[in-house]
């Protein structure tokens, strides 16, 4: 596995940035979902976009089935969604992207949201997958979903490989309390951190009207990082004392050992949120994970080719590498 970022995207910010911006400024089509909505155990939804596979016109065994878990307020619209299930589709498997609660463009009927750490939500969902779907099943989870998928993989342990063939996280944030600290300070302060609560905000606060006196409106519209987001809404809604709490307890890399099945860990070591120091090394890791810590990327990036550019190298590579373990 190799990276080099394009020489017009220099530094891990532009690597971070354009990925996300160019799917709307080339106006990349969006992929033709359809839409389930799964009833959760605890009277909540889940919305799952599919785009299935081509019917096999001999009637073979279905084709793999790739889930994407997506990252923080990320959706099955979202450029590394759109690339890899472009990807996918190339393939002849099908792909899904369950979304977390709330993210799906409406808001959930719990008075709970999602996290880095939703392990118990990974899993069931993993489990409904398995439970409709006749083909060998792969998973992939971004930044946020990366972690979740990990910490689901660290708690599964030797049952794992009986629901998922393999696995891959893309820019997960595997130390909480380094990534949560590096975007809260300097330039990620001012564009990712302000990005994030522009969207998770407004949606706390309607929460809050689902479940008036949930938590503290004043102390949450005062949260001018995520630290302080946490600590009023993450953190308690979803069983931790408070930030610091959430962070440690729900970081994949204290238990990277213990995964039993075949997984791709992926991140950039420009990654403008995931420092480098925070990253484990191979000793560190199970021996049935991979780790691929390229010097570029970005968070979420890796485009290539001449201006503007393309998506495709992250699939082609964390796909391939899920392909082999079939």
């Amino acid at each position: 596995m190799h990276y080099n970022a394009p020489w017009w995207l220099p530094g891990g910010h532009a690597q971070t940035i354009w990925p996300a911006l160019h799917s709307r400024i080339n106006r990349l089509p969006a992929l033709p979902y359809r839409r389930e909505r799964w009833a959760t155990p605890d009277d909540d939804f889940v919305d799952v976009d599919w785009r299935d596979a081509p019917i096999d016109p001999l009637g073979a065994p279905g084709a793999p089935l790739l889930v994407l878990f997506h990252g923080l307020e990320g959706s099955s619209n979202s450029h590394y969604a759109l690339a890899l299930g472009q990807w996918a589709q190339a393939q002849g498997w099908s792909f899904a992207v369950p979304h977390f609660r709330g993210c799906s463009g409406e808001i959930n009927l719990a008075p709970r949201a999602y996290h880095s750490g939703d392990f118990e939500e990974i899993g069931w969902i993993l489990a409904r997958f398995a439970a409709c779907h006749a083909g060998p099943l792969l998973a992939v989870g971004v930044s946020l979903g990366g972690s979740a998928l990990l910490r689901w993989a660290q708690e599964a342990g030797s049952t794992a490989d009986s629901v998922v063939q393999a696995l891959a996280s893309i820019s997960a944030p595997v130390d909480l309390t380094a990534s949560g600290q590096a975007i809260g300070r300097g330039l990620n302060r001012q564009v990712y951190t302000r990005m994030f609560l522009a969207s998770m905000k407004p949606k706390a606060m309607r929460k809050l009207a689902q479940f008036p006196g949930l938590f503290d409106a004043q102390a949450l519209q005062k949260a001018r990082d995520l630290y302080d987001f946490d600590n009023v809404f993450t953190a308690p809604l979803h069983g931790f004392k408070n930030t610091r709490d959430y962070w440690q307890r729900a970081s994949a890399k204290p238990h990277l050992a213990d995964i039993r099945l075949p997984t791709l860990v992926v991140n950039a070591l420009n990654d403008p949120f995931v420092p480098a120091a925070s990253l484990p090394k191979q000793r560190e890791v199970g021996a049935q994970v991979t780790l691929w810590q390229p010097a570029q990327g970005g968070h979420v990036g890796f485009a290539a080719g001449p201006p503007p550019g393309h998506l495709q190298k992250l699939p082609q590579t964390v796909g391939g590498w899920l392909q082999a373990h079939l």
